[in-house]
């Protein structure tokens, strides 16, 4: 019984007083050896953060920050499914405002798929949830990374520009169809002036219904083209070792 107590005291010691050296060590190599901060060239302005620590041996990308990637395939969302692994890579060097060389210019990035949610009725976009974990160097260094794409629900769906292009076209279509059916009545009778009011009335008939339709109808699929560029945002910080940048 006595020896058990002695060993818990002796546990409860070494916990209380050793790591907290080991820990204050850590934490001086982390903080205290920063060299210098500087920010990401062309961050976008909506970028929670846009901040690069340096030490000695690592440039350390703070949690928030937000760049572009590239796919490196063409990616269709009805041909994809949970889980399915996702690839990209880094279309331009990302520098510093000061010019400094921090991730190169095709370095590679891995994920997966998280989650697809398909169109829906009422013109719902598919949805593309990803997380992207691997980040290889161009000398084919493998680092751990958390990012995920930089959207309002961190989803990759298909921007508006493409939902207001499908809108546009139902509507001109019907719309087109409503003033065709006008002007066939130029085929009966004395078709002057039914043809040119029929016309009048089809046309915004015709585009009324095309509008209803097309806000009615399933969205749009998620489609990238090979190299099509999207933001991520970093969810850790992430530590790039300089050796491995400098050469490139």
């Amino acid at each position: 019984m006595h020896m058990k107590k002695l060993i818990s005291v002796i546990s409860i010691l070494l916990f209380y007083f050793m790591p907290v050296n080991v820990l204050a060590e850590e934490a001086q190599d982390t903080y205290e050896c920063i060299k210098s901060t500087e920010t990401v060239a062309n961050s976008p302005s909506k970028a929670p953060c846009n901040i690069v620590n340096t030490t000695d041996t690592y440039y350390i990308m703070s949690k928030g920050n937000v760049f572009k990637i590239a796919f490196e395939c063409k990616f269709l969302s009805e041909c994809a499914k949970e889980g399915d692994c996702i690839y990209f890579y880094v279309p331009k060097d990302i520098c510093t405002s000061c010019g400094t060389l921090v991730l190169p210019m095709g370095s590679k990035l891995s994920g997966y798929i998280r989650g697809i949610t398909k169109q829906k009725m009422f013109n719902k976009n598919a949805r593309v949830y990803v997380s992207i974990n691997k980040l290889i160097l161009p000398d084919n260094t493998e680092l751990d990374i958390k990012a995920k794409p930089f959207t309002k629900d961190f989803s990759l769906v298909e921007n508006g520009w493409m939902t207001a292009g499908k809108l546009t076209a139902s509507t001109l279509g019907f719309g087109a169809i409503g003033t065709g059916a006008g002007a066939g009545l130029a085929f009966i009778p004395k078709p002057h002036k039914i043809a040119v009011g029929a016309a009048a009335i089809g046309l915004p008939v015709g585009c009324f219904i095309g509008l209803v339709t097309g806000l009615v109808t399933p969205g749009l699929k998620y489609h990238a083209k090979q190299g099509e560029e999207i933001y991520i945002i970093l969810c850790e910080d992430l530590c790039i070792p300089k050796c491995n940048v400098s050469e490139f």
